[in-house]
């Protein structure tokens, strides 16, 4: 049984996302906030950051996802909820959710892993059996991805393709874990839907120029990998293609990204994950150049009810640096969903599952306002020109 006042332990809670998610919900009343992490001292600094505007109780705590009483360690704060950041989730196995099931608390993570996230239904019958909710990939992708598609996909009677892409602005902070996994894919194959069949198509390969609009217009693009890749196709009955790309913004580094990604093709280079340090302290010397202004899009393409060909463009701009918010916001709101007394959220029933029909597109309104987020979107109609 749980205590009355929830104890909600943030797995890397001081890095660039966990201290996102730790800022957002220390303003909520009777929880009990552990920072947890290997580092004593730089979760210790959060805590003390915090401490005068939280209306939540914040603690450090010292803990290691890879130790051997890890499961210990963890059933021992009696957690309610356990939010897992410590990426890369790449080549990662279950145990923290497995811990979570031991010790009868709800999951939910940040993953980008395609595999970590698609695959994290193999727990689904054991979360049942121990009434907890695990939930992967509760980020950018496929978090909000998913809420958009599934805002508009009642607009269409069949979806022909979906293609999604991501923009960060240059002066966006770094995060090891996500440098690392995307260079862990970085020229290597990633199986796609394409041309209405699978095939394999190279991580950050096939560049090309995105024009985002409003302020932040141009941008480089490549391949990434991500979990919507695996889950959309089927999910919206697509017939043609889901893609999704991503890009730096200044050119130099985006197009080096494209070299390495060659080498690796190639073979010269098996792994550039291994050198993701030296690749991020490089990449930020370049730090003062290029902007803060992020953008993401998802472009819908397919027939409506009457068979015109329909495309549905909607782009989320993020200024100020606010970027690096995004991914974390799914998680926020399932977060605060699970930890309302009065939340009647009928699709938070215990299992494991993707972050998928989870959210609505609404539920990101009021956290999107907070950080002058904003989104566009625009309709396009053409009639379908019968052969005769």
């Amino acid at each position: 049984m749980h205590s009355k006042v929830k104890n909600v332990v943030i797995l890397g809670g001081y890095g660039n996302f966990g201290k996102r998610i730790v800022e957002n919900l220390a303003s909520i009343e009777g929880i009990n906030l552990l920072i947890a992490g290997r580092n004593l001292s730089k979760s210790s600094a959060l805590v003390k950051s915090l401490k005068q505007v939280a209306l939540s109780s914040l603690s450090p705590l010292v803990i290691d996802i890879l130790a051997d009483d890890f499961n210990e360690q963890l059933s021992s704060q009696s957690p309610y909820l356990v939010i897992h950041t410590g990426g890369p989730f790449q080549g990662q196995d279950y145990r923290v959710p497995k811990a979570c099931i031991e010790c009868g608390a709800h999951y939910i993570d940040l993953a980008d892993d395609r595999r970590f996230v698609c695959d994290i239904v193999q727990l689904d019958k054991q979360a049942k059996e121990r009434g907890v909710l695990l939930v992967s990939g509760a980020s950018s992708v496929p978090g909000l991805s998913c809420a958009v598609v599934d805002h508009f996909q009642h607009q269409f009677s069949t979806i022909d393709s979906i293609d999604l892409a991501i923009a960060p602005g240059n002066k966006a902070e770094r995060g090891l874990a996500t440098v690392a996994a995307i260079l862990s894919y970085t020229g290597h194959p990633l199986n796609v839907f394409k041309q209405g069949r699978w095939q394999d198509i190279y991580g950050w390969m096939d560049p090309k120029i995105n024009d985002f609009g409003g302020y932040v217009g141009k941008r480089h693009l490549a391949n990434v990998d991500a979990p919507d890749l695996e889950l959309f196709p089927n999910r919206y009955r697509v017939t043609q293609q889901v893609s999704f790309q991503a890009g730096l913004e200044l050119p130099l580094l985006h197009l080096t990204m494209v070299g390495m990604a060659y080498l690796s093709k190639i073979g010269l280079v098996r792994n550039w994950a291994l050198l993701s340090k030296i690749i991020v302290s490089a990449s930020n010397i370049f730090l003062p150049f290029g902007s803060d202004n992020g953008a993401m899009e998802v472009l819908i393409r397919g027939k409506d009810s009457d068979g015109n060909i329909k495309k549905i463009k909607w782009t989320l701009y993020a200024p100020k640096g606010n970027g690096p918010y995004i991914p974390t916001l799914s998680t926020i709101i399932l977060a605060r969903k699970l930890l309302s007394t009065q939340s009647e959220d009928t699709n938070l029933v215990s299992g494991a599952k993707p972050c998928v029909g989870l959210l609505q597109l609404s539920d990101f309104s009021t956290s999107f306002a907070a950080l002058d987020i904003y989104f566009e979107q625009s309709t396009s109609l053409e009639a379908l020109v019968q052969q005769i």
